[in-house]
């Protein structure tokens, strides 16, 4: 049986306590601690917020102004690659306290304007539209992964909860627009994905009878799919060529293809 997405409320209090969390990671740093490198290549710990800063914006934007998005959209046209890193430089500019207050506030503002947008209502981004559900467990994902990277320039293990679901959620449901950013033609027929959470529970999509078939941790799999871990790093196992090749390609993010990480990188 298809493992379903709990609704609005139980995903916008997992994106809340995955922004809480990462604002605990970072809030006591120093300056010059803010300025530590992350694996990410280019990209400090302020890039990183202010990325997510950034992002929450134009989620807010797409929710509350969508022409003012759209106009962010054909910006981020004229320049996809680097797009991105220029939202970042600029937000970086501003100190590291006014940084995080600004990130703050907008996660304050955005979770409440996806709580008014009326049932039904496809939000607009740089992928293709999505419902409120799917914007929040894509902001969650994207918070999950860049608080992956801050953890990682600061030594930290974070411990892995259930908000997990939401990241392996949406690794499982972006597996064509994987191919697609590849300009490969995904398989037709479903993956049967079985996942471990961090207490023990099962977590299953797909048909049972699949015989493309892709088992493991939970965590593993969201460090695969957000590409924070190289597949060689990770307990990650296919059944069947084609599903091995999609943990090759897997990318739960929007936009182009990532680099991803070495492998052995944190080994």
């Amino acid at each position: 049986m298809l493992s379903r997405m709990p609704k609005d409320d139980a995903v916008l209090g997992d994106l809340a306590a995955e922004g809480a969390e990462l604002e605990a990671l970072v809030a006591g740093l120093s300056e010059e601690r803010w300025r530590l490198a992350t694996p990410a290549e280019g990209w400090t710990i302020a890039h990183q917020i202010a990325h997510l800063a950034w992002t929450d914006d134009a989620a807010l934007w797409s929710a509350t102004e969508p022409s003012r998005f759209a106009e962010l959209l054909e910006q981020a046209a004229q320049d996809p690659f680097g797009f991105v890193d220029a939202a970042a430089e600029e937000r970086v500019r501003t100190s590291p306290p006014e940084l995080l207050a600004e990130w703050r506030a907008g996660r304050a503002r955005l979770l409440d304007a996806l709580r008014d947008v009326p049932e039904g209502r496809k939000l607009d981004w740089f992928g293709p539209p999505m419902s409120v559900t799917s914007m929040a467990t894509a902001r969650l994902m994207e918070t999950w992964a860049h608080g992956q990277d801050v953890a990682d320039a600061l030594g930290v293990t974070r411990a892995p909860t259930a908000r997990l679901r939401n990241v392996c959620h949406i690794g499982v449901r972006t597996r064509d627009f994987a191919y697609a950013v590849h300009q490969q033609t995904p398989p037709s027929e479903q993956f049967r994905v079985e996942l471990t959470g961090p207490a023990g529970e099962a977590w299953s999509w797909g048909p049972e009878d699949a015989d493309q078939r892709v088992t493991g941790p939970a965590l593993d799999f969201c460090l695969l799919v957000t590409q924070r871990r190289h597949l060689e790093d990770l307990a990650v196992e296919a059944a069947g060529a084609e599903a091995a090749h999609w943990l090759t390609i897997a990318q739960a993010f929007a936009g182009a293809p990532g680099s991803g990480r070495k492998a052995g990188q944190f080994a």
